[in-house]
């Protein structure tokens, strides 16, 4: 059945596998350790910091990660990725005597790495699988890509608590090393070499974009991911345990359920943005899905804040949130697929995803700070205004058109 598909579509499909069972271990280690530490009484802004490598070295990665991808093919980057987490995951495989803080800290930064690898690797090589001319085709597979992966790291969640539940935390990231272990032999085996390699070896101080639309969209994507970790990382969880009383499972649950219909939305984001009508989505569509967002905010903060039926407003809000947000990060994961040059995609891709990590660390550390400070009601209002930036910059994003002639 497999050998009578064409090479590309094979290739394709090995990737997606190695992404799918990368982002399983990514999401199960984020919550065995959230929670594994929170049972060993650390202090809900020490768990924060647990983070902060992870999302500083995407930022690094992501940067540096484009380059390396265009140089050395994307079959090495992201089997890299792969042996980094099994590393990783060993690393956190010791007795809990030796699980510090800085040991933790070392072993999240090496997973932050290994998976902005991997996830540049998986979207830039759709980019070198699909032809130039099928822009619809390109953003049904990357809205399926960028879906499945947001639906199985929720998936993740709920693995890493029944794990830990299970065999407790030392065997549970031993045997999710176990299985990437497996994953990685047969990725070293079959991925092709030259997927993605530059036909020119880029330079290094090609990093950093120079095509004006992946400037002003990076630019947006930082504020729009700012805006969902402020109040999602740290704020939300410790609110639904602290304010609402919930347990650990039903924080767990909830969280995992709203990042699996966060995508399942992404997965028919062509769907709900006009591509059945054949509209490719442009740069005003980015505008005014943003601008939505910014009002479901604004209105939760407001409800938040007068205390109107909290549990309510806050379960709610957060999932037309998460509708809404999912839709405005297809469209961004299609715009910088689509103003992103052939050659060397991974660089234009790498230098967008490091806006986009950028945003996830300021996110998670004013989540920490502010939640701590005001409340969870301040934590939304700065996302609102977080928003309201994130509007004003993707008025000057360009439509499909001028952005395909700009090269």
């Amino acid at each position: 059945m497999l050998s009578n598909l064409s090479k590309s579509v094979r290739q394709y499909m090995l990737v997606t596998f190695n992404y799918w069972n990368f982002t399983i271990t990514d999401g199960a280690l984020r919550m065995l350790v959230v929670l594994y530490f929170h049972d060993l009484g650390y202090s809900t802004l020490a768990i924060a910091s647990l983070f902060l490598f992870y999302e500083f070295f995407g930022v690094v990665t992501n940067l540096v990660g484009g380059w390396l991808g265009a140089r050395l093919g994307l079959n090495r980057t992201m089997n890299i990725g792969l042996g980094m987490q099994i590393i990783a995951l060993l690393m956190l495989a010791v007795p809990s005597a030796a699980l510090t803080i800085p040991w933790v800290m070392a072993a999240q930064a090496l997973s932050g790495i290994a998976k902005d690898l991997n996830k540049m690797s998986a979207k830039s090589a759709i980019k070198t699988l699909v032809p130039d001319e099928q822009q619809g085709a390109l953003y049904k597979w990357i809205a399926i890509l960028t879906g499945s992966k947001n639906a199985l790291k929720g998936a993740g969640f709920f693995i890493g608590g029944v794990l830990l539940s299970v065999l407790g935390f030392q065997y549970a990231v031993l045997a999710m090393a176990g299985v990437l272990a497996l994953v990685f032999i047969g990725s070293v085996t079959h991925l092709e070499n030259d997927l993605g390699k530059a036909k020119s070896k880029p330079k290094f101080k090609q990093i950093f974009s120079k095509s004006e639309s992946i400037n002003i969209l990076s630019a947006a994507r930082l504020f729009l991911f700012g805006a969902r970790d402020v109040w999602f990382v740290v704020a939300l969880p410790i609110y639904l345990g602290s304010v609402f009383g919930w347990n650990h499972s039903w924080v767990g649950g909830f969280l995992a359920l709203w990042v699996i219909a966060y995508g399942f939305v992404q997965g028919f984001a062509p769907k709900i943005t006009g591509k059945s009508k054949g509209q490719v989505p442009d740069g005003a569509a980015a505008f005014w899905w943003v601008l939505a967002l910014a009002v479901v905010t604004g209105l939760v903060a407001l409800g938040v804040q007068n205390e109107w039926h909290p549990q309510f407003v806050i379960v709610a809000g957060l999932l037309l949130f998460g509708a809404v947000f999912a839709v405005n990060s297809s469209l961004h994961s299609y715009l910088i697929v689509s103003y992103a040059k052939g050659d060397g995609v991974s660089l234009d891709v790498g230098f967008y995803y490091m806006a986009n990590a950028m945003g996830r660390l300021i996110g998670t550390i004013l989540s920490g700070w502010v939640y701590q400070v005001s409340g969870l009601a301040a934590c939304l209002w700065v996302s609102f205004a977080f928003l309201l930036v994130t509007t004003v910059i993707s008025l000057r994003l360009p439509g499909v058109k001028k952005a395909n002639h700009s090269h």
